[in-house]
């Protein structure tokens, strides 16, 4: 588990490992929700986190869907009765729910001719990555080397397949044929090329999701409201992979964040879109009217001298794209702070993870899992002893 917060003064993110520890048995929803919450109570944070970025593997999402804490029970709470309990049958009874979580956000013919594309794709993959004879050849022939897919890696595969698309038809054959595999077809080979143009807005999306230091959840509604324009301005050109754009069916896998209010709120905080991430005049005046409502809510540390409506205004009018913009409007700095923090992917768990593998060589086969844990942590937090010495 990683830690991400803006430091409210300058608007710098920080970061820091807090757990990588081992959970032993089932990793069932109940087991996964407890641990989160040791983890938040062992650093104090139980009342801090605005939000928690995960994964879509099923047993953290119906942890959340059964542990997270929703505003009706907060309004429920005030109105309960008192009821008297056994404390001593209570604490020797073991219970589940009796924590909550922070919200939760959460990677035909057609078909048969990518299975068979991919699959020679495949088989030259291994050819040049495990024969010293095959990697001289492509080296040879090609003058450069072939890209192996990594599973970690998001984007490697669409690398992979530009990388062997970026070959002539014939030249690639070629080399199939030396190394005894089935040579491409002319529609494999254009298929190729087309599931590489219509990949690579999503690659370049990806990316710009992926990063950690400048990279703030209100980027992601603007960079898929991109991604989907782009996407399905290709479609007209395509011919074999026409129905991909529909396929990776971006609207429809992020239906339930276009029109989030929390999402939204942290797209149009951001000072380098407001609102011209969507081109839709109703939505934009549906996001203008929230921000409104949610600056009536807020109480700036400071005195205002204007009111809610005129500091949207201004902000929506002013020309600075930087996050130093938002010191001049405390209630919108306030908002843009709280729906902002969050990461808008989980790769920064995922980094933790790679790091992992640098401390658990085969040389250190014996490790503890909590002596793994706290050198793993030490490694990745790092930085906080280098800006102490400074």
């Amino acid at each position: 588990m990683t830690a991400h917060w803006i430091d409210p003064s300058t608007f710098v993110r920080g970061h820091a490992a807090l757990a990588c520890k081992r959970v032993r048995g089932r990793h069932t929803y109940d087991v996964i929700g407890n641990e989160i919450e040791q983890v938040h109570s062992a650093y104090g944070l139980n009342s801090k986190v605005t939000a928690i970025v995960t994964d879509n593997g099923s047993n953290f999402i119906k942890a959340f869907r059964m542990f997270q804490k929703s505003d009706s029970d907060e309004e429920s709470e005030e109105d309960e009765e008192v009821t008297f309990t056994d404390v001593e049958q209570t604490l020797s009874t073991e219970s589940e729910g009796q924590f909550s979580l922070p919200p939760h956000l959460r990677s035909n013919e057609a078909k048969f001719i990518y299975r068979s594309a991919t699959s020679k794709c495949s088989a030259m993959w291994t050819k040049a990555n495990c024969s010293s004879v095959a990697s001289e050849l492509v080296d040879n022939f090609f003058k450069k080397k072939l890209i192996v897919p990594v599973s970690t890696r998001w984007n490697s595969f669409h690398d992979a397949l530009s990388r062997i698309t970026d070959i002539n038809l014939a030249e690639l054959n070629t080399v199939c044929t030396q190394f005894g595999i089935k040579c491409f077809t002319n529609r494999e080979y254009l298929f190729l090329k087309e599931y590489c143009i219509v990949l690579k807005p999503l690659t370049v999306a990806l990316d710009i999701l992926q990063g950690e230091e400048n990279c703030y959840f209100g980027i992601l509604l603007p960079t898929l409201e991109i991604l989907m324009s782009r996407t399905l301005a290709l479609q007209d050109e395509l011919k074999l992979t026409a129905s991909l754009p529909d396929i990776i069916a971006i609207k429809v896998r992020f239906s339930s964040m276009m029109d989030n209010k929390e999402d939204l709120l942290a797209a149009v905080t951001l000072p380098k879109f407001k609102l011209s991430w969507t081109r839709e005049e109703e939505k934009k005046d549906m996001v203008r009217a929230m921000l409104t409502t949610e600056c009536h809510h807020k109480n700036p540390e400071d005195d205002c001298t204007y009111s809610a409506e005129t500091e949207v205004m201004e902000y929506l009018k002013s020309a600075g794209s930087e996050l130093g913009v938002l010191s001049q409007f405390p209630r919108i700095k306030a908002i843009s702070l709280r729906y902002n923090t969050a990461t808008p992917s989980s790769t920064p768990v995922e980094r933790l993870f790679s790091l992992g593998n640098l401390v658990l060589t085969p040389r250190r086969n014996r490790l503890s899992s909590e002596r793994f844990e706290r050198l793993t942590l030490m490694r990745y937090n790092n930085f906080f002893k280098n800006n102490t010495a400074k």
